[in-house]
């Protein structure tokens, strides 16, 4: 990461010279000629701002190292496709399942379970964690690693189909914290279903709000487009909730229920 000044030289007279200095700026064709200080170009603004972001994002990132256990989960999801949640996302929600010591939390998305250890970690040791997913097989992996854990197995539910199978026989205002990170386009199907489940206080939570360019397909990359633009307006403009984006990998969209 280039983090210098770009500029030149100031140019100095000749010594007993009578005749005023003359700047000579720096050009592609004389790259070795002098160039007066106050013809230096100045950094671009945005560039710099840009960079400084990008660090503090990386050290962000850095903050907390995982263990052995996530470190291994993510390996095993990437191997197989799995989009997993990112470290720093991983962290997000043990914090946020401790600071709303969240006894029932809804998971929308179960993967290998790197996000459902992170979440069990954070709540209560009587949190009961239900976390949906159509993969029965990959259930049956993730709970395994919950148990690895060290959590008992019926910390989890593990419930198989969609979200849209699952949300609609969930109890009404009965969950502390719901995590959407299922299916990108149903994302505001699921954020809907989601405030129904909150109890006064509750939280929702959104991850990858701003992922982008990973999708080949432009036709699937407009609807995923689309799906997380919708999300974010009608978590912005619901009076019900108290919205912040966190700028948190690719994006964390948290709302507290009034």
């Amino acid at each position: 990461m280039a983090t210098g000044r770009p500029g030149g030289r100031g140019g100095g007279g000749v010594r007993g010279s009578s005749r005023p200095l003359r700047a000579v700026r720096r050009t592609p064709e004389a790259p070795t000629g002098p160039v007066a200080v106050g013809d230096a170009p100045e950094p671009d603004a945005e560039a710099v701002r840009a960079r400084a972001r990008t660090r503090l994002a990386e050290r962000a990132e850095a903050f907390l190292a995982e263990d052995e256990l996530l470190a291994d989960l993510r390996e095993r999801s990437a191997a197989e496709g799995v989009v997993a949640v990112a470290p720093a996302t991983a962290a997000a929600l043990t914090f946020l399942a401790a600071s709303t010591r969240a006894r029932a939390v809804v998971e929308i998305g179960t993967g290998l379970g790197l996000g459902t250890v992170a979440l069990l970690r954070g709540m209560p040791s009587d949190g009961l964690l239900t976390t949906i997913d159509p993969d029965g097989d990959r259930q049956v992996r993730a709970r395994a690693a919950c148990v690895e854990a060290g959590f008992a197995a019926n910390r989890v539910r593990m419930i198989k189909g969609t979200s849209r199978q699952v949300l609609p026989r969930l109890s009404d205002a009965g969950y502390d914290l719901v995590v959407v990170d299922g299916v990108t386009t149903e994302f505001p199907r699921d954020l809907e279903a989601s405030l129904r489940l909150l109890r006064p206080g509750g939280v929702v939570v959104v991850d990858d709000v701003l992922w982008s360019g990973r999708v080949a397909d432009p036709v699937r990359r407009e609807a995923v487009a689309g799906a997380l633009r919708e999300t974010v307006r009608l978590v912005r403009e619901d009076e019900r909730l108290v919205p912040l984006l966190l700028p948190v990998a690719e994006g964390l969209l948290c709302a507290a229920r009034r």
